[in-house]
């Protein structure tokens, strides 16, 4: 019979406590961890159940497209802003974009007769454009793009204002955008018949970077005169009578002894902008313009002008609209959910 000392035993017994004790420990945080997933994955849940969607009409396709309120803004800013430009316009292009949409959610925009009674919004330039991320990446591959690279700008962009929009008086703005303008952005009732508090002009020097900044086109005359509803005089003098905006644009003028707005001018022959001057050179007209847009609000290169100076996305709006505040859009969107 072999006998075992006690100092053996009691080593055997100590080297198995050893063994033990860090499982002992393990499993109730392996345990613990476990259950904080599981509540995490809960919360996951519950978040994405709770998302604000849009509906868009895609006016091409004829139907109606749902995406989350981000990602809704993620198409937008891509669709009006060239992702090359500097990260602070782009964030201040999805406050824009953001404002628009929470807006028209809180004043339940669905009236308008083109839309189908689902959609709240569409996606054109009557609203704002918007291209899903496979639409993105068609439009720019074909342009010879780095489609991730720019789709993650963007969302870098609509990430970090995430939930901000602009208000007024507590209220979502009409967060109106335009390309270029001449040099002055342009009060809301020069082209439009409400005078906005928050749209008023404002100089914009950066523009005259923008490569719509000047404009020319070529008309014929008789092309001229049916449009216009106008008979021109012999002479290469087309327009008397010149009266301006506060933005240095065309308010009104005279051809052939008619009175015509600028407006007027620009859309039916559809000019690049209200600041333009007219000259005859036979049987054409030259037309030379100077910015790109109705020129109300926010120039996005004027955007981007000051970004590239140093400005913040907050700078930016804040003078391009006057008297603004930017704000967390939750308290509205939950009043919103409320109605739903």
């Amino acid at each position: 019979m072999i006998k075992i000392k006690p100092f053996i035993v009691l080593g055997i017994i100590l080297f198995a406590i050893t063994l033990l004790v860090p499982t002992v420990l393990v499993l109730p945080f392996m345990q613990e961890k476990e259950e904080n997933n599981l509540v995490n994955t809960k919360d996951i849940k519950k978040t994405s159940d709770s998302v604000i969607e849009v509906s868009v009409y895609r006016e091409n396709k004829d139907e109606i497209e749902q995406l989350g309120l981000e990602e809704y803004v993620v198409g937008v800013v891509a669709s009006e802003m060239p992702a090359k430009f500097e990260m602070e316009a782009l964030k201040a292009q999805a406050l824009t974009a953001r404002t628009y949409i929470v807006k028209r959610l809180m004043n339940n925009q669905k009236a308008e007769s083109e839309l189908p009674e689902e959609a709240i919004v569409g996606d054109s330039i009557n609203y704002q454009v918007y291209n899903n991320r496979d639409e993105l990446k068609k439009i720019w591959e074909s342009a010879g793009y780095d489609w991730q690279k720019n789709m993650q700008k963007i969302e870098e962009a609509v990430r970090a204002t995430e939930g901000q929009i602009l208000t007024y008086e507590g209220d979502p703005i009409d967060a109106t955008f335009f390309s270029t303008s001449n040099g002055y952005t342009e009060n809301s009732d020069a082209v439009w018949a409400n005078s906005i508090s928050y749209l008023k002009s404002v100089e914009s020097p950066w523009d005259v970077d923008s490569p719509k900044f000047k404009g020319e086109t070529t008309i014929s005359v008789a092309d001229f005169e049916k449009t216009l509803g106008v008979s021109l005089a012999a002479g290469t003098k087309i327009i008397d009578d010149v009266k301006y905006t506060v933005g240095k644009r065309i308010a009104s003028v005279k051809i052939s002894g008619k009175e015509l707005t600028g407006t007027e001018i620009r859309e039916k022959l559809q000019l690049k902008s209200t600041d333009f001057t007219m000259i005859r050179k036979g049987d054409t007209i030259k037309i030379t313009t100077r910015g790109y847009g109705h020129g109300v609000g926010m120039s996005q290169y004027g955007a981007n002008g000051m970004a590239a100076s140093g400005k913040t996305y907050e700078d930016i709006v804040k003078y391009y609209y006057q008297g603004v505040e930017v704000t967390a859009s939750k308290n509205l969107l939950n009043k919103y959910t409320a109605k739903k």
